[in-house]
């Protein structure tokens, strides 16, 4: 009986010459190929001969790596980690044309054998569902008929009761500011999406949500499993030394579907009991009164959890930030709240309000702007060979538009100076881009520097379905916590302001550390408008 060793070094001989074979046919000859055109790739750091840049790809906060490339070696870069090859764009001049004009050639979503074949799911999730799939397109209709502008208008008297939830709570233990607007975000997608009332900030549902997501998102995490680089090792048993990934695959697979599913079954006996609250899930059930065959059922049931993996967490970034900005800038708070008590003196705003308070949607603009939630967004795919500005962009390669900028981060693996060149903060589209300035987006037309929601709800073809729903739910809230609180820097023991410290969380979505500020309610009087 072979020991594990015994089985370990044919095993590792098999790694080595397949890491040879995609090495030199898949990638080194076809690159001599080019050069021998005349043709180049993108500039880059420099690689090892087998592995290219395994070795540089940072593990936390990688937009500020790309940000520190992007000065050395231009607004486009490429990475090769073993035979895969990867674009990053740091420039929304580079980003729009490619991931913009170029649509039809750049839409598609880097293949996961880990959250697709491997883990037992046909469809890996809506926003990683391949475009020459033939439910994307079916996927994009569901979700544009579900959030479209009109369609929204009916959700929001969901807004506006967890709105007055939101300021009750604020008003009460402001101190937990982040669980409440947690609590918020997640309350207003679960009601949206099935019809589900969150009852506390510690709702059981919520928690399993955010921990099989969480696990999902684990799947996902670049170079975690070497299956990736070598689809072929997803013949290997689970039981052979090294297999191990193929029962965690299958396990967060299972999980998923048990997680995906509870809500939706529970929507649906709302509804065959007649108890609902119309929501995507209903509107999409419902509709046209026929008996839905499993398909369809599958579709809606991955719809609707696709508007709690796109809209939860980053509205929760979102308001955050837009805390802290407030804590940081009371000159322009006041400015905002002087329009809100000029419009509605005895009242609180709502979404009807949204025409008539320009500078309100410039601080969501700009909010979005200096921290944007998704920092790299979402991965594209070239589905054929391009070129761009005289660099080859070869067919299926890695398409990442770096969205983010440089802020202080104090255990920032990569030290920046010098001037951004990452998209939201790159100085030729927004001068001095480390300053918090709505103004940026007031004016005439011509006047105004380019709206970021060009560049933070995502490009073409994959641009977020739901980011009315999203602006909406943020203009509501932003409004009435600038109506009814003031929010201000916390202060110590002996009276003196603590400046808040600012630090990120490293994932797809970027999250705020913990900060200390106060909320306070700036008057009885406007207390009682929602109390």
């Amino acid at each position: 009986m072979l020991s594990e060793s015994g089985l370990l070094r044919p095993g590792l001989l098999l790694l080595f010459s397949l890491a040879v074979y995609y090495y030199g046919y898949l990638w080194y000859l076809p690159q001599r190929r080019l050069r021998a055109r005349g043709i180049k790739l993108p500039p880059g750091p420099k690689q090892e001969w087998l592995t290219g840049n395994v070795h540089q790809l940072p593990r936390i906060h990688p937009w500020l790596t790309f940000t520190s490339w992007s000065k050395i070696y231009g607004p486009v870069i490429y990475l090769r980690t073993f035979n895969k090859s990867t674009i990053i764009l740091n420039s929304g001049k580079a980003a729009l044309e490619l991931l913009e004009s170029r649509s039809g050639i750049t839409s598609d979503r880097p293949a996961s054998l880990m959250g697709g074949k491997i883990s037992g799911r046909k469809v890996p999730g809506v926003f990683r569902t391949s475009s020459t799939d033939p439910r994307f397109q079916f996927f994009r209709r569901l979700l544009r008929n579900g959030l479209n502008p009109r369609a929204s208008k009916d959700y929001r008297p969901i807004q506006l009761q967890e709105n007055q939830i939101l300021l009750q709570n604020l008003t009460n233990f402001p101190q937990d500011y982040g669980a409440h607007i947690r609590r918020n975000a997640v309350a207003v997608v679960l009601k949206v999406a099935y019809g589900y009332q969150v009852e506390s900030n510690d709702d059981p549902l919520v928690h399993q949500l955010e921990h099989t997501f969480k696990l999902a998102g684990s799947l996902n995490a670049p170079g975690k499993y070497w299956v990736e680089y070598f689809p072929i090792l997803r013949f290997i048993p689970s039981w052979f030394p090294g297999g191990g990934f193929k029962k965690i695959a299958r396990a967060i697979g299972q999980e998923m579907k048990r997680t995906e599913m509870a809500p939706f079954e529970w929507a649906k006996n709302q509804i065959e009991r007649g108890e609902f609250v119309e929501s995507f899930t209903s509107k999409h059930l419902l509709e046209g009164g026929e008996t839905l065959d499993e398909n369809s059922l599958s579709d809606i049931r991955l719809c609707a959890a696709a508007l709690y993996v796109g809209g939860g967490d980053t509205t929760v970034s979102a308001l955050l930030t837009f805390i802290l900005l407030m804590t940081l800038h009371p000159e322009i708070q006041k400015r905002a709240q002087k329009d809100i008590d000029a419009l509605a003196p005895n009242r609180l705003p709502s979404h009807d309000d949204y025409e008539s308070l320009p500078y309100i949607r410039a601080i969501i603009k700009e909010t979005l702007r200096w921290g944007p939630v998704a920092p790299l967004g979402l991965s594209h795919r070239a589905m054929e060979d391009d070129i761009y500005e005289n660099y080859f962009i070869p067919k299926g390669a890695t398409i990442i538009a770096n969205i983010w900028c440089v802020h202080a981060i104090s255990d920032s693996p990569t030290p920046i100076d010098g001037p951004s060149r990452a998209i939201v903060h790159d100085e030729e589209i927004y001068p001095d881009p480390h300053v918090f300035n709505p103004e940026r987006h007031l004016g005439n037309p011509e006047e105004r520097q380019l709206d970021p929601f060009k560049f933070v709800f995502g490009f073409g073809r994959r641009a977020c379905p739901g980011a009315h729903l999203a602006e909406m739910s943020l203009f509501l809230n932003i409004t009435s916590i600038l109506a009814v609180f003031d929010i201000s820097k916390a202060v110590d023991k002996k009276g003196m302001e603590i400046e808040p410290k600012i630090e990120w969380s490293s994932g797809t979505t970027m999250h705020l550390k913990p900060f200390q500020c106060q909320i306070k309610p700036r008057s009885k009087e406007r207390q009682s408008l929602y109390e």
